[in-house]
């Protein structure tokens, strides 16, 4: 009876306690990818969807801080693909996979899921090899990171986020922790 009593008064009490409120999530900047990219394959108009491009990711570079107060990161981008339906409006779905290969020695698996869009004539440009004005396009994605090196769990534990700049032969992401 007393430990009724008890879980009884603990249930009262933690109702009386305020609601904590938490803010808005914050972001840690933890890498830059840069993508080097090939020449895409377009397959053509498979649904209604829109067309479907390969785009092949030929190497490129990891850079940055990693988490705060940890180990900064680097390492070298081995060759993967992106998988990208171009809708008739314009926007891109993208669906990035390749691995990296980290100076540590450790590997990590990236899949970047995301979209680019922007005004018509910009997005003919980009597709020309022109170099655009960034600011005008929205190129946002999920980054999604597998890890088996102990050290990098923490990866395999956190939602990325990034934005993303498409220049005529690279992709750069940042890509952000959400905290």
């Amino acid at each position: 009876m007393k430990t009724l009593q008890l879980m009884l008064s603990l249930v009262l009490a933690a109702g009386a306690l305020p609601a904590q409120k938490l803010g808005p999530p914050k972001l840690d900047h933890v890498f830059d990818l840069h993508l080097q990219l090939g020449k895409p394959q377009d397959v053509g108009t498979v649904s209604s969807a829109g067309m479907r491009r390969v785009a092949i990711v030929s190497g490129g570079t990891l850079e940055g801080p990693g988490m705060p107060g940890g180990k900064a990161l680097k390492g070298k981008i081995l060759p993967g693909v992106d998988f990208q339906i171009i809708r008739p409006d314009g926007l891109t779905e993208l669906d990035a996979h390749y691995v990296v290969q980290l100076d540590s020695g450790d590997s990590i698996y990236v899949t970047n899921r995301g979209m680019r869009h922007g005004p018509a004539d910009l997005l003919a440009k980009l597709a020309a090899g022109e170099a655009i004005d960034q600011s005008k396009i929205y190129f946002r994605t999920v980054v999604a990171v597998e890890a088996a090196a102990k050290s990098l769990d923490w990866m395999n534990k956190s939602i990325f986020v990034a934005i993303g700049e498409r220049q005529p032969t690279e992709a750069i992401i940042h890509v952000y922790r959400l905290n």
